[in-house]
């Protein structure tokens, strides 16, 4: 279903100058697609199911829109064109716009603060050492449910002050909701109940876990939440509940994603993985790297809050528009050589341009600093404690998750000695 209603949007394969990086068959591989779109139609018309939308390919043009106060989210304003998967459900301020979005971010940031985040890093990197000595015990390792997943599970866990038992729920809630955050027009009917049921059981445990917090406060996200205050101004049940889904979702699945795209970007690329082997000041510049190459997002949606211009094209109120950050990345007016994997392209004093990776503007991610530390630790430890890794499976064998918006591989098996 999903393959027929996007098929719909587009022109046979033989038209390169449509958007056709949605097909299935491009799964594996959508940079080419980014590509001759960017070259030949860097604003692009397409179909997303039945919704007429324009699709941003350029660097300069996903920047711009991103800092823009042209351009918004436009839910919450009835004028998005987009389909809001969110609606039944306690929103995030991922898709809120000001000042909502400005309240509830600032009243976050009090409780995510720079200390609480570095705290939390020795313990993560203990995790990832321990998983990586537990698979060289056996030979073999699926990066995604026998590391990633792990890893972001205890993390997040620890974060919120969710109990270890949980985590297994915790995963499979977010993966529903992470599949769910695509437009409701390109989901089946079974996606959408998926998510319906994940959202459902997600709320009746985070609600009794909020009530539980504010009766007996902790040492967790929650509990801090929970006190924070902007003048008189507290985060309601309603909106803890979208703070803590989004935390769910954008913590859990986007890490895990990030650290199967890192993996095997490293593993296509052997000469990059003995460089960082050689030489590990090069890891922070290689988390970088890979939100520039191969991003776990691949787009985001904005609506135009009022007539504007971008890029020679006018723009009315309420048009819609799809930002491939994950094209932007590849872009050769902003990045040299953009479709090489460089892990030193980020070190030194003249790196490279900011990549698109944790967005840009008032919608910067707020838990950056922590996917940086969860991300360097666990390349890290895979890279430090082996001498050999190595794909398990011929590539041609990997599966990537229906999302859209998601890059995410099912399973990644590799040996390890």
């Amino acid at each position: 279903m999903v393959a027929a209603e996007v098929t719909a949007g587009v022109a046979a394969e033989s038209a390169p100058v449509e958007f056709t990086a949605f097909h299935p068959t491009h799964k594996a591989d959508p940079y080419a697609v980014y590509q001759r779109v960017r070259e030949a139609r860097p604003l692009c018309p397409f179909m997303l199911g039945d919704i007429p939308v324009t699709v941003l390919t350029r660097y300069a043009d996903c920047e711009a829109v991103l800092q823009s106060d042209d351009w918004v989210h436009g839910y919450d304003a009835g004028i998005s064109p987009f389909r809001d998967g969110a609606a039944s459900a306690p929103r995030s301020f991922l898709r809120m716009d000001p000042p909502d979005h400005t309240r509830l971010r600032g009243l976050v940031n009090k409780a995510f603060t720079p200390r609480i985040v570095n705290q939390m890093a020795p313990g993560i990197q203990a995790l990832a050492d321990r998983l990586v000595d537990d698979a060289l015990a056996t030979g073999s390792l699926d990066v995604i449910s026998g590391y990633a997943a792990l890893i972001a599970s205890a993390t997040l866990g620890h974060l919120l002050g969710v109990p270890d038992d949980v985590g297994a729920s915790l995963r499979g809630w977010a993966l529903a909701i992470a599949r769910g955050t695509d437009p409701d027009n390109l989901l089946t009917e079974a996606e959408l109940v998926a998510r319906r049921q994940a959202t459902q059981d997600f709320q009746a445990y985070f609600e009794e876990l909020i009530a539980q917090r504010r009766a007996n406060p902790t040492d967790d996200l929650i509990s801090r939440m929970a006190a924070a205050r902007d003048r008189d101004d507290a985060l309601s049940e309603l909106e803890l509940l979208g703070v803590s889904s989004l935390l769910v979702v954008a913590g859990m699945e986007t890490s895990i994603n990030y650290v199967g795209s890192a993996v095997l970007s490293l593993l296509r690329h052997p000469d990059q993985l003995a460089l960082l082997r050689a030489r590990p000041e090069l890891l922070p510049s290689a988390v970088e790297e890979v939100l520039r190459y191969d991003p776990p997002t691949q787009f985001t949606m904005r609506t135009a809050c009022r007539r504007t211009e971008l890029a020679g094209h006018t723009f009315a109120r309420g048009d819609g528009v799809l930002l491939v950050s994950a094209a932007a990345g590849r872009d050769p007016a902003a990045f040299t050589d953009p479709d090489r994997f460089d892990i030193t392209r980020y070190h030194g004093p003249r790196p490279a341009r900011r990549h698109l990776g944790f967005s840009v503007g008032i919608h910067f991610c707020l838990g950056a600093p922590l996917a940086r530390i969860e991300a360097a630790a666990a390349i890290g430890a895979l890279v430090r404690r082996t001498t050999t890794l190595e794909l398990a499976v011929d590539e041609a064998e990997l599966v990537y998750l229906p999302s859209l918006i998601h890059r995410a591989l099912a399973t990644l098996p590799v040996r390890v000695r």
